[in-house]
């Protein structure tokens, strides 16, 4: 506890933590105040809510897949807190542009040629955004703080995240859209004045020439960070994590009003519950860790977050009918169901899991090469990554096109948990091996 009260303290992590942490926070207010709306509030179809919901987390995670190489190789390049200035005065605009496709949808006004198309522009823009600042956040913890510091700062940058994560889907949820539109414009600016304060960052690596061919660069970059056996299969583990967690998101917002009858409060409060979960256990594997970079418990983690997976669409095929979609339910009348607890305790047990299992493998990333390849790395694993989420939300379309129930489709990704478990197991493994003599 320590260390974590003398890095919140410290200048060498505070402002990117506190950068972070808006960062997140207005991603997820824009993004779940734009997705609710037009679920609860343009179509009438589960069908047509999981394509849109699905259509935004796919058109948010492109950018990811595009531009990671060139993103990783300009933060190893370029002195980090320079590019974070450039990148969160960027998001000033962005949300600008954002907002105004929320006040637009709002008032009515031209709400499918013109609102609609903002929201999803401003979406990808967020994206890009976002892919710029990732591999800094990571890359720039090694750089900053001490080895035994590590771990610590990774958990609480993830921690923070959620929590962050948490308030903008809280806020989405209960505010009303035009109140949205300009608070995403206030949040962005803010979050530019505290990343001016992030302290210099310089290359550590000799100047190398940037690849501005994107495809090229990405095919090299994925490759040549794959070779390390241990970095390749925390990459791999970590993408069959988001991929799930993408097809969960997804459906939270139509599940809610579909199979729960339930107000988009309440699936602003399955988002929440989520994210709490993930934060406390990025916290809670950091304690059972004892500061140590390790996959001792992830494959375990990705079990008990399959099988509470199991427990949630139980939970949720067996729900009882509440009326149509006039009789939405409330988040007081929600929580006195006779199932609602056994529903939010089993989606924060899969929450807590999937936290306990995910940090561990970003720690990884961070230690185990050299740091003038960690934000190169990190970059790597978000083309990674991004490929896997798009799988997600494509596969959800697919199914859901396909006629298979929400609970059917929880179901299968459960399965998927025991081949990320596998790829958990084989990560600690070579651990091990490493560690011989």
């Amino acid at each position: 506890m320590t260390t974590t009260t003398q890095l919140i303290r410290a200048r060498r992590f505070l402002p990117l933590f506190v950068t972070q942490l808006l960062g997140a926070f207005n991603d997820n207010l824009f993004k779940n105040a734009m997705v609710l709306f037009v679920v609860y509030g343009v179509y009438n179809s589960e069908t047509a809510e999981a394509r849109f919901s699905a259509l935004a987390s796919g058109i948010f995670v492109i950018p990811f897949f595009l531009l990671s190489a060139l993103a990783g190789q300009m933060a190893d390049m370029r002195d980090k807190s320079r590019i974070i200035r450039i990148v969160k005065f960027c998001e000033i605009i962005i949300m600008l542009v954002g907002g105004t496709g929320l006040a637009l949808a709002w008032q009515g006004i031209a709400l499918h040629l013109v609102a609609i198309p903002l929201m999803l522009l401003a979406l990808f823009a967020m994206g890009i955004h976002s892919t710029f600042f990732g591999p800094i956040k990571y890359a720039i913890l090694p750089q900053h703080l001490k080895d035994n510091e590590v771990l610590s700062g990774t958990g609480l940058v993830e921690a923070g995240t959620y929590i962050a994560v948490l308030a903008g889907t809280i806020v989405a949820g209960w505010i009303s859209v035009d109140t949205a539109a300009a608070m995403v414009v206030v949040i962005a600016a803010i979050g530019y004045f505290a990343g001016r304060q992030v302290p210099p960052a310089p290359p550590l690596g000799k100047p190398e020439p940037i690849d501005y061919h994107v495809i090229r660069s990405s095919i090299n970059l994925v490759r040549t960070t794959m070779q390390d056996r241990r970095v390749y299969l925390a990459i791999c583990s970590i993408s069959f994590f988001w991929a799930i967690g993408t097809v969960l998101f997804v459906h939270f917002p139509p599940l809610a009003k579909n199979m729960l009858h339930a107000s988009k409060e309440v699936a602003s409060l399955f988002l929440v519950i989520f994210s709490v979960g993930v934060a406390i256990g990025s916290v809670a594997i950091n304690a059972l860790l004892k500061g140590s970079v390790s996959a001792r418990w992830s494959p375990l983690s990705v079990i008990g977050m399959g099988l509470f997976l199991l427990a949630f669409q139980e939970v949720c095929a067996i729900w009882p009918p509440h009326g149509g979609p006039e009789k939405l339910m409330n988040v007081g009348t929600f929580v006195v169901q006779p199932l609602a607890l056994p529903l939010l305790l089993t989606l924060l047990g899969i929450a807590v899991c999937g936290g306990m299992f995910v940090v561990p493998l970003y720690a990884f990333l961070t230690t185990f090469v050299d740091k003038s390849q960690t934000a190169r790395t990190i970059a790597a694993n978000n083309i990674v990554n991004s490929g896997a989420m798009v799988v997600g939300a494509i596969a959800t379309g697919i199914m859901s096109l396909l006629g298979l129930a929400v609970v059917t489709q929880l179901m299968v990704v459960a399965l998927c948990c025991v081949a990320s478990a596998w790829l958990g197991l084989l990560l600690y493994r070579a651990e091990r091996a490493a560690k011989r003599p």
